[in-house]
């Protein structure tokens, strides 16, 4: 099985790698589709599988209704979802690509409407079975309902003390890997690593992401689910992938590094600009806000915080993608750490059979030990504060977003800190976890202060201690929490506009009359391109209301995507006197700039004045466009905190328009002196 399993993932890299990547796709005004045309299906099958899809439709919805006081079991209908959405999507999209799946997916609604019926009965052995399982669960982010698969272990019984290893996979790029080819993958075959005992959950990422926002988050949330669901140790988590995959968890590895046991990247891609230059043969032209914004995924600028996470990195040596290992491995050095780098000798892009061995007794050495939840040294550094927190460190605070944050922390007798771009922190030990004593308040010092910082709260008895810290005045205090009343960027609402799809948002459309009609053309179009590109790269439907049906449980609940102007968006016209922008009839102004309303839009991110806690963002859904589907380490933010869009200049596959002005907002979402 694994040779059968090595074989069939060289093949898929192959002909991934000869369908994307490379000069051809270095062209902005030739793009391809992505996902690709699907094939013709017979109609005879095509009116068999949607009168599948209707019935299982109405069987769920049905379900929905029957089980509202059977909370246990309504928590299991995505688990049924899954299958209905796999072929509804082929058949409403166009995905079908391949003779064999009208008939894998007159199996998959087969499947859907067993556990449907089993649901019906108060049943779940789905849940408790092992062997290859696929299941679902609804996202925060859009509603969705996301699958992943998982292959338990003969070992695991329901009900058991016992807590397992578990092995997180990351895929490599399928331009073809639908929903539908997903469930069916996951039910045939076990992956590449099996580990004795262990689960293995493998993520679908949302599609052709390399997981990167929300399929990012959809490694966190199908973690979530799973932990929920199954004995699952938290000191023995293994994140792995190979090829797009590789470059996922090398992503993974640095940004939560605390959460691993270990992490096993190989090939793949670990940064932006070197990655297009060497593989893709791209001449890469940034602007310096993108450039900026590399920061947010390149992992080489995160490499220090594998000190705190074992990591194996794997590559063929005849690779192109070896460059992404090498990389790392150059970032390692410069922070004083050295990777270990297992080359399969004269292989290319696929594991070789004894460097896989030699990978995976590695691994399963380092597991033995399990993660260090509380070391006693923490080395952590960040761009932004989307990624906040090391184990028990996290930094609540930056002086300057998009450059480099630094915490160097060491548990001795107390506790010594030295920080870098750091405005605020805490220090957060869980109960039983605390190893400084419970006699009196600790020691802490931070930054080389000669005396120790006062008014420090004592370790619980329970062995659980709290303290949080800001810096005034180029002196750190103690403060009694976190917010301070006042408006910062903090963790989670921290820009740039990307951000805001990486958790729980809704379009709000507008019914009003633009102030002018080119205007409102140009929003219908980017809403209707946004509603459908997210539908097509991060597999969701993203939720819409009309601005006049908003509630306060939406603004509650939601960053708010406002789309038109103060015209034609009565949601957008309540609050832009408090926003850092004018905009009326005959200008849009951003600090000293002015410009014609007739041809200009704003598209920024901003906290909610209805609701300080959430996002507002104007006019724009995520920010890579049609040219970045073509290769994955495009997939990386292309606007910053806000900017100005000439609509004169129509859409292109790489921008909505000539973007005139863009710019970050400063650590109080004020505008940047050159912009006032």
């Amino acid at each position: 099985m694994a040779k059968h399993c090595s074989f069939l993932l060289c093949v898929f890299a192959l002909a991934a790698l000869l369908h994307a990547d490379g000069p051809g796709d270095n062209l902005p005004d030739k793009v391809r589709p992505v996902p690709p045309p699907g094939i013709s299906i017979d109609d005879a099958d095509r009116a068999q599988l949607q009168a599948g899809v209707e019935a299982l439709g109405k069987d769920i919805e049905q379900l929905r209704q029957d089980l509202k006081g059977k909370p246990a079991l309504l928590e299991l209908l995505p688990d049924v979802q899954i299958f209905h959405n796999a072929v509804r999507y082929a058949l409403t999209y166009n995905e079908f690509y391949n003779p064999k799946e009208p008939a894998l997916a007159r199996k998959l609604l087969a499947q859907g409407a067993e556990r449907a019926r089993q649901l019906r009965d108060g049943k779940a052995p789905w849940t408790t079975a092992t062997g290859l399982v696929v299941r679902g669960y609804q996202s925060k982010i859009d509603g969705s309902v996301q699958p992943y698969g998982l292959v338990v272990p003969p070992t695991y019984q329901a009900n058991s003390p016992y807590e397992h290893r578990l092995d997180i996979w990351c895929h490599g790029r399928n331009e073809k890997l639908t929903e539908l080819a997903f469930l069916n993958e996951r039910q045939s075959s076990p992956g590449l690593f099996t580990p004795k005992n262990a689960f293995v959950l493998h993520l679908y990422g949302r599609y052709c992401n390399a997981n990167k926002f929300a399929g990012e988050i959809d490694c966190l949330e199908a973690l979530a689910h799973v932990r929920k669901h199954y004995p699952i140790d938290e000191n023995r988590i293994v994140i792995r992938g190979f090829s797009m995959g590789g470059a996922a968890c090398w992503q993974f590895a640095v940004h939560y590094a605390g959460l691993w046991a270990a992490a096993a990247p190989g090939a793949g891609f670990s940064e932006t600009a070197d990655f297009l230059k060497v593989f893709q043969e791209e001449k890469v032209q940034p602007t310096w806000y993108e450039q900026k914004l590399w920061h947010w995924y390149d992992c080489t600028d995160y490499a220090i915080n594998l000190f705190n996470c074992p990591v194996i990195a794997y590559s063929g040596a005849n690779d192109r993608q070896k460059q992404a290992a090498d990389k790392m491995a150059e970032a390692m050095k410069k922070e004083g750490m050295t990777l270990l780098h297992l080359i399969g000798p004269q292989t290319g892009h696929s594991y070789e059979a004894k460097t896989k061995e030699e990978l995976n007794r590695r691994i399963d050495s380092i597991v033995k030990h399990g993660r260090d939840a509380v070391p006693m040294h923490i080395l952590f550094t960040t761009w932004t504060l989307r990624y906040h927190k090391m184990l028990w460190v996290q930094i609540d605070g930056m002086e300057k977003h998009w450059s480099r944050a630094e915490v160097d922390a060491v548990l001795n007798d107390g506790v010594s800190i030295r920080t870098r771009n750091v405005a605020a922190l805490t220090l957060h030990f869980e109960p039983g976890s605390c190893p400084l004593e419970a006699l009196e308040k600790p020691s802490v010092r931070i930054d080389d202060d000669e005396e120790e910082i006062k008014g420090v709260p004592p370790v619980l008895s329970d062995r659980s201690w709290t303290a949080h810290f800001r810096k005034k005045d180029n002196t750190w205090e103690v403060v009694a929490q976190v917010e301070d009343g006042k408006l910062r960027k903090r963790p989670g609402l921290q820009g740039p506009i990307d951000d805001a799809f990486l958790d729980s948002f809704l379009m709000v459309r507008p019914t009003g009359q633009p102030f002018h009609d080119k205007i409102g053309a140009w929003v219908a179009a980017e809403m209707r391109h946004a509603v459908s590109h997210w539908r097509k790269q991060f597999r969701g439907e993203a939720r819409i209301k009309d601005d006049s049906a908003l509630t306060d449980a939406d603004i509650a609940a939601h960053n708010l995507v406002l789309w038109g102007d103060p015209g034609s968006n009565k949601v957008l016209a309540q609050i832009a006197d408090k926003l850092p922008i004018g905009w009326d009839r005959e200008h849009v102004r951003l600090g000293k700039g002015t410009f014609a309303a007739e041809n200009h839009v704003p598209l920024l991110i901003y906290p909610n004045p209805l609701n300080s806690k959430r996002y507002v963002v104007l006019n724009s859904g995520f920010t890579f466009r049609e040219y970045d589907y073509l290769n994955n380490a495009r997939q990386v933010p292309k606007l910053p905190d806000f900017a100005v869009i000439d609509v004169n200049t129509p859409p292109s596959s790489r921008r909505p328009g000539k973007v005139v002005t863009a710019g970050f907002f400063d650590e109080e979402w004020k505008l940047p002196a050159q912009e006032e």
